[in-house]
């Protein structure tokens, strides 16, 4: 586990305190399970292997190219085989990487349903994509819910995994990357060293992003199912921070989520060209006056529609699967006691609505402001000039 101090790494490195209980004994034999989506297509996956070789990676330049694995899911009209969750190896990784090893079994974990099916057939037509970017240490299979929720939307996602930035990561031929990144921010010797180091870990995600982007576009595959005039990304801790840098860098980038995340990398003071953007994060990290200062600073920032929105009882984790699979087995978090049930539904429904309002045009009253649906859910500053 990577022993980055809280006052540098704020909310993003709460990492290393994730559900500390113990699965109940009448659920050691559950399967977890992602939430089926809700809506109307299949969803189908593929992954994809890609190499830039216009940038030497980052974080071990003696590897050569940057290299990133990528999950694509897309709306489907059936067909395939279930895809599988993550590889033992990413499983027993993550794991240990979260104090979880004698806890979990690997197996368990990596053997999680899913609701997507490898080589399913694709649904005609050309639909928006949205990139997903996890959080520092995790695997991109922790953004899997939300993935399939978008696809079955009629979305096309490319959740993607930075090389050397999680714990565990299984490219071609069986080889496992570890994070080389961790080690490198943990040796940075002070917190302004730390957050200098993951401002440019932003930086260099929206630059991974701006190529998956470049590769899908000018596929001959995947160009006939993409709209490459809606375009959106989002992520989770430093994923969401590298979903505004994207924005920032790449005018293709329409609209972009943050969950969860800290600024280390600024929104510019210029603002991202008026295109919409939601902050959505825990209540007891990103409300107005807590740690966290980067949160109200760039809200500021921010100068087309926007919404930051806080849930209660949540946690760091919140946003991604863990909650939601440790809930089926018994494992919970009593730092954060919102269940992983409504932590995947809140998470779902806010972030659906979003691209759902900005890349199809269909007006979300969920946005509007408080919904008796959602009692968890606080608007903060929702009337803003620029906010409407």
């Amino acid at each position: 586990m990577i022993g980055i101090r809280r006052d540098a790494a704020a909310v993003l490195l709460a990492l290393a305190v994730a559900m500390p209980l113990t699965p109940s004994p009448a659920a050691a034999d559950v399967r977890p399970a992602i939430p089926r989506p809700t809506g109307a297509y299949e969803v189908g996956r593929d992954t994809l292997h890609l190499v830039d070789g216009e940038r030497r990676d980052p974080w071990v330049p003696s590897s050569g190219a940057r290299q990133l694995m990528v999950s694509m899911y897309y709306p489907a009209r059936g067909g395939g085989e279930p895809a599988p969750y993550m590889s033992v190896d990413e499983a027993r990784l993550l794991l240990k990487g979260q104090n979880l090893d004698k806890r979990f079994a690997p197996e368990l974990l990596a053997g999680t349903g899913t609701n997507a099916r490898a080589g399913a057939r694709r649904a005609g037509g050309r639909h928006p994509l949205v990139v997903l970017s996890p959080g520092f240490t995790l695997n991109r299979a922790t953004l899997t819910s939300l993935a399939e929720e978008l696809a079955s939307r009629g979305y096309v996602v490319a959740l993607v995994d930075h090389a050397y930035e999680s714990f565990g990561t299984t490219f071609p031929g069986g080889r496992t990357l570890t994070c080389v990144a961790c080690d490198t921010v943990e040796k940075a010797g002070s917190a302004a060293a730390e957050k200098e180091l993951l401002a440019k870990a932003a930086a260099g995600r929206a630059a991974d992003i701006s190529f998956v982007i470049d590769r899908l576009t000018g596929s001959p595959v995947w160009k006939r199912s993409i709209d490459p005039r809606r375009i959106g990304a989002a992520g989770h801790s430093l994923g969401g921070n590298a979903a505004a840098s994207v924005m920032a860098a790449d005018r293709r980038v329409r609209a972009g989520v943050n969950m969860d995340g800290t600024f280390f990398a600024p929104v510019p003071k210029r603002g991202l060209g008026k295109r919409p953007f939601l902050m959505l994060g825990t209540r007891s990290g990103h409300s107005p006056g807590s740690e966290d200062t980067s949160w109200p600073r760039d809200f500021e920032r921010l100068d087309g529609w926007k919404r930051w929105l806080t849930v209660a009882d949540s946690g760091h984790f919140t946003f991604i699967d863990l909650p939601i699979l440790g809930g089926q087995v018994g494992m919970t978090d009593p730092s954060a006691p919102l269940s992983g049930k409504r932590s995947g539904e809140i998470t779902r429904s806010y972030v659906g609505a979003f691209f759902d309002q900005h890349l199809r045009g269909k007006h979300q009253p969920l946005l509007d402001g408080p919904s008796p649906a959602n009692p968890e859910v606080t608007f903060q500053n929702p009337r803003s000039p620029s906010g409407q």
